[in-house]
């Protein structure tokens, strides 16, 4: 049987050792503390009938607790003595008594000085509260505990306090994060953060002028359709583009460049079909000077005035090339009155507007217009720096099933390299590749050269300013921001000018110009109307026409307004259907009148905040009258049958007698037999009294309508 001790042998009994001794020692075994080992002890136990007892005297826990915290102390001194031991023979194997002494005192110290720098280290590794911290608009609560010290449980706690919910990776906003951290007597500071777009921004600085080099002029081709736009850019760059579109029409927007002499321009031909409105406008916006292509024997059309309007509001030089100039019916002079009547005035009459007389088809005046291009990019004095990092417009992108999203950009600054890390509106990605106009792989395009990019995580919409940023990293982060911006954008209610709203967009300052497109049946009547309105302009608010034409009322035009931020007026026209639903999704206000005081009152009300509410008439039944009665009292009441819909007693109603309103009124007795009726319905016979009229026939036909409010 193996060795028992005698502490754990009183355990087992429960009880003390003492006592345990004390009977040991009466079985003469050699005793001297509790710890001895004593062979064959169960044996004896077993002898002395040294069974557990059920009544034996228990001590409490907590004398317990105290007991064996006492024992681990002096097994814990017991082994510093034994190291002390160890240390001090390893030391000094022959010291004397008052070495060993010294040893003992300085390695207590040494062992007090190491808890005491343990201790300062496990405080050190805790964070420490702070009293003035900054923390950024967006934080999350780890990052709150860290800066501020206080636990995480903490913050948690006192945020459910709050009413709001959140985890340790919970991002809260810094008015929140303020709340917690004053609890503790914490200030915290707002830190102004900038945003990757103010990041992107930073790199976009105006250059030095000793940095400057003249770059190739941009130059957009416009004018009506069929008037000879890509022919002319045929006839220029010697290439057929014509024949390869669908009807001849240009349907999409190209970038070409040409070499003149020494020298080089950059085209952009820019559809002439009214379906591409929008894509024209995109065209305007990046060109430095505009070519309107005017056919000689057609003159100035619709599409020709709205291309005007869209090189004045982009503010640039325009060339006139008339066109079609080898036709027998060709009027160069006709053109010119025409243009004079727009406030193109040409340089033969005293203007300042370039003409150049031209014919694509026999490749007559070319010459003569790519030398006033080249003259007028001279006086314009167009310059950039190549040794930048390049800026520049997305032309055109789209989706190709081979290699993925593919834009067309216009570099306008700088020099774009193969490699580079570029960022346009949500799309970003690097230059895997790059082609020219002609379909060539290139390196690099400096100023006022266009190429087709390869490289891109989407396509961008076109219009989009691309930039070059120093890595990956910042255009991902910058399209994200974009992308979310883009969404909040989307819950937020529309901010496009309407009458209704105009007054208080005034009164908060958002408006200092109220932008108009006019449409009416005939150019006297939009003219008059334009006057009229532009009259109304204040100190406050100025009224300004961007555009006014003849006809109905199109998607061109709820595009432009869209793009200007402008209200529709016509008069005595209506849109049609796809410019109306094109409006409704756009949010663009059109208003039609008949009477011209109507337009003015309506106008000159929303500046000053008293638009009424709007009715539109509906009409809801006929009767026809097929008897009168005279009654005593009452007058004359019409014996009626009821057509259709259904004659209401609050309606309004008007007598029309061979196709003519002879009176409008409202209903003064409504009866159905000799019952009054609330309303009669389609069918059925009535009587009807009409107010303040008698003079009803048979034959003629009362119309009933009501009023309904429209939404604003």
């Amino acid at each position: 049987m193996s060795n028992i001790k005698v502490y754990s042998t009183t355990k087992e009994i429960r009880e003390n050792s003492q006592e345990l001794k004390g009977k040991i020692e009466d079985l003469k075994q050699d005793v001297d503390r509790h710890m001895n080992e004593i062979k064959q002890l169960k044996k004896a136990i077993k002898d002395k009938d040294l069974k557990p007892a059920d009544n034996v005297k228990k001590y409490s826990e907590k004398k317990q607790r105290k007991k064996e915290h006492d024992m681990n102390n002096k097994q814990r001194h017991k082994k510093d003595i034994k190291n002390y031991k160890e240390h001090s023979n390893k030391k000094r194997p022959h010291s004397d008594v008052s070495n060993k002494q010294k040893d003992k005192r300085a390695y207590v110290k040494e062992s007090k000085r190491d808890e005491k720098a343990k201790s300062q280290n496990k405080r050190a590794s805790m964070p420490e509260r702070k009293k003035a911290i900054t923390i950024g608009e967006i934080t999350t609560v780890k990052e709150l505990s860290e800066k501020t010290g206080i636990s995480v449980a903490n913050i948690i706690k006192h945020l459910m306090q709050l009413g709001v919910l959140a985890t340790i990776n919970q991002e809260i906003d810094y008015d929140t994060a303020a709340l917690v951290a004053s609890e503790f007597d914490i200030n915290l500071e707002l830190k102004a953060v900038k945003t990757f777009e103010e990041i992107l921004s930073d790199f976009d600085v105006e250059d030095d002028e000793s940095q400057l080099v003249k770059r190739a002029p941009i130059v957009t081709v416009m004018g009506h359709v069929d008037h000879g736009k890509t022919s002319l850019l045929d006839a220029i760059r010697n290439t057929s583009v014509t024949e390869q579109e669908a009807g001849g029409i240009t349907q999409h927007i190209g970038a070409y460049t040409i070499k003149v002499g020494s020298k080089f321009v950059t085209f952009l031909d820019t559809p002439g079909h009214e379906a591409f409105t929008s894509m024209r406008a995109r065209g305007a916006q990046v060109t430095d000077i505009a070519i309107l292509v005017v056919a000689a024997d057609d003159g100035v059309m619709p599409q020709t005035i709205e291309a005007i309007n869209h090189a004045k509001s982009a503010d640039v030089p325009i060339i006139v090339a008339i066109n079609k100039i080898d036709k027998p019916t060709a009027n160069p002079d006709r053109i010119k009155q025409q243009l004079a009547e727009h406030g193109l005035i040409v340089e033969e009459w005293g203007g300042d507007v370039i003409a150049v007389p031209v014919s694509a088809l026999k490749r007559e005046g070319i010459e003569d217009l790519l030398e006033m291009i080249l003259l007028v990019a001279e006086m314009e004095e167009l310059k950039a720096n190549p040794n930048r990092p390049a800026k520049g417009t997305i032309i055109e992108a789209e989706l190709d099933k081979g290699r993925g999203p593919v834009a067309t950009i216009l570099v306008q600054n700088g020099t774009l390299h193969i490699g580079d890390s570029i960022v346009a509106g949500t799309a970003y990605g690097r230059v895997r590749a790059m082609m020219d106009d002609r379909g060539r792989r290139i390196k690099q395009a400096g100023p006022s050269i266009p190429v087709e990019v390869l490289g891109l995580s989407e396509v961008p919409e076109a219009g989009d300013v691309m930039y070059v940023v120093q890595d990956d990293k910042l255009a991902k982060q910058v399209a994200e921001e974009r992308k979310e911006k883009e969404k909040e954008a989307q819950q937020k209610v529309s901010t496009i000018t309407s009458l209704d709203d105009l007054f208080d967009q005034i009164k908060e300052g958002e408006i200092r110009e109220l932008n108009l497109i006019i449409k009416a049946d005939v150019q006297g009547s939009a003219e008059a109307v334009r006057q009229a309105l532009e009259r109304l302009s204040t100190d406050e608010v100025r009224i300004k026409t961007i555009h006014n034409g003849v006809g109905a009322i199109t998607e061109s035009d709820v595009m432009l307004a869209r793009a200007s931020n402008a209200i529709i007026i016509g008069f005595n026209v209506r849109p049609v259907t796809n410019a109306y639903e094109l409006a409704e999704k756009e949010k663009v206000d059109i208003r039609t009148y008949r009477v011209i005081y109507d337009a003015i009152q309506d106008v000159e009300a929303a500046m000053k905040g008293m638009l009424d509410p709007e009715f539109k008439e509906v009409v809801i039944g006929h009767a026809e009258v097929r008897a009168t009665f005279k009654v005593s009292g009452v007058g004359v009441v019409a014996g009626c049958y009821v057509t259709d819909g259904v004659i209401k007693r609050n309606a309004y109603v008007r007598v029309v007698r061979d196709g003519v309103v002879i009176h409008e009124g409202n209903i003064a007795s409504l009866k159905r037999f000799k019952d009054d009726a609330r309303e009669v319905a389609a069918g059925y016979e009535c009587g009807i009294g009409v107010e303040n009229f008698n003079d009803i026939k048979e034959g003629d036909v009362i119309e009933a309508f009501i009023e309904e409010e429209i939404e604003r």
